[in-house]
């Protein structure tokens, strides 16, 4: 249905009113509007309005070579970048049959996940922001600083990496990469029980999320919400399971399922999966070999062979999945990206309906959009 046919059919009463929650609000993480109907503070519907910052990223990955279309992924989901760049390096590598040296693999998983745990860090210090507990930005900001300097000291940069390339990396790691790592781990696991008694444990915090934005499994499939979000409804999807790529069929670990399909439940997911995430960058960092080299030899010029290619990965909010149509030359003919983000904002139409204004900033942060992967 139209969002005019909605309106017609729900917007009866004359108690009824609408506001808007943006484009610019501080709840909503980026440049997004919620066109709220209200009866009272229920929520009788909500649609969300895209589009405030859309870039026409897939049209001009059409005049980049495949290279340069690494460096456009950054800016999708920002706080996922290097995983981004990985699943467009992954389609070249696998497209061209290249093998990348096994270090560059162990290389590449380490920086998925320490950008896994400064997002979810980062969405934890937002998240109990947004519901009134601003002491976990302070502490959040803090923790999540030590990544961003393990990330500094390697290749420069704090946010928008493209240290992945076609082959490999684009230079070595710095000489006290795993030193730095594991000095982040050994941190990172004292501080996680002040996250539990601060928020997680806090019958404030309960309230506001527990029995709050429910979705059920079945909603979650056929709203196509993937990462945490899905994971926190009990839809087993995570990437690096079902479909492992690079080095993490080597890596023991857990998928992290919950089934209540709140948002205290997707919130545990996230919470969980940092703790996982230092599990696997213990054995990350111990296997990882000393020698091999950073990248398999390339050409100066790519050109993939005239086909389809695809590929996804497990991005801090779920799967993100690259497809090229090539038609053999040095620029790509058409690329599709499938970033989470859509589909996790979506849902948020039908979870908000029936609860209080209230709620529907807390399920928005249970879901942990970053809008700029949606406009793209």
């Amino acid at each position: 249905m139209s969002e005019e046919t909605i309106k017609k059919i729900i917007l009866k009463e004359d108690e009824d009113y609408i506001i808007n929650m943006g484009p610019q609000h501080p709840s909503t993480h980026g440049v997004l509007r919620l066109e709220v109907c209200l009866n009272g503070e229920r929520v009788k519907y909500m649609i969300p309005h895209i589009g405030y910052i859309h870039r026409g990223m897939e049209k001009m990955a059409e005049f980049n070579t495949y290279k340069q279309v690494i460096h456009l992924t950054d800016r999708m989901d920002y706080l996922s970048a290097h995983i981004n760049n990985e699943a467009v390096c992954l389609a070249v590598e696998n497209a061209l049959e290249v093998e990348v040296p096994e270090r560059v693999k162990y290389i590449r998983a380490i920086l998925d996940e320490l950008s896994r745990i400064a997002s979810h860090n980062l969405w934890w210090s937002a998240f109990g922001m947004d519901l009134g507990a601003l002491t976990t930005f302070f502490y959040g900001m803090r923790d999540r600083e030590k990544v961003l300097a393990i990330f500094e000291e390697s290749f420069g940069s704090r946010l928008l990496h493209s240290f992945n390339t076609p082959g490999g990396l684009m230079h070595d790691v710095h000489p006290n990469f795993r030193k730095h790592t594991m000095e982040f781990v050994k941190y990172f696991r004292k501080k996680l029980p002040d996250y539990k008694n601060l928020l997680t444990d806090n019958v404030i915090f309960h309230n506001r999320t527990k029995g709050i934005g429910v979705m059920d499994k079945e909603t979650a499939i056929n709203y196509g919400v993937t990462g945490p979000s899905g994971r926190g409804s009990g839809f087993s999807c995570d990437i690096r399971k079902v479909a492992p790529y690079g080095i993490y069929e080597k890596v023991v670990f857990r998928e992290i399922l919950y089934r209540e399909g709140d948002s205290f439940a997707r919130y545990k997911v996230r919470m969980d999966e940092m703790e996982e995430s230092l599990n696997i960058l213990e054995q990350l960092v111990s296997d990882m070999p000393e020698e091999g080299g950073f990248t398999a030899k390339m050409k100066p010029v790519i050109k993939l062979p005239e086909g389809e290619y695809f590929q996804r990965v497990e991005a801090a909010r779920g799967e993100f999945a690259v497809f090229i149509v090539s038609k053999g030359e040095k620029y790509p003919y058409r690329i599709k990206f499938r970033s989470p983000n859509f589909s996790n904002l979506f849902v948020l139409s039908k979870l908000a309906v029936g609860g209080i204004i209230a709620d529907l900033v807390a399920t928005c942060g249970s879901l942990d959009l970053v809008i700029p992967d949606i406009d793209r």
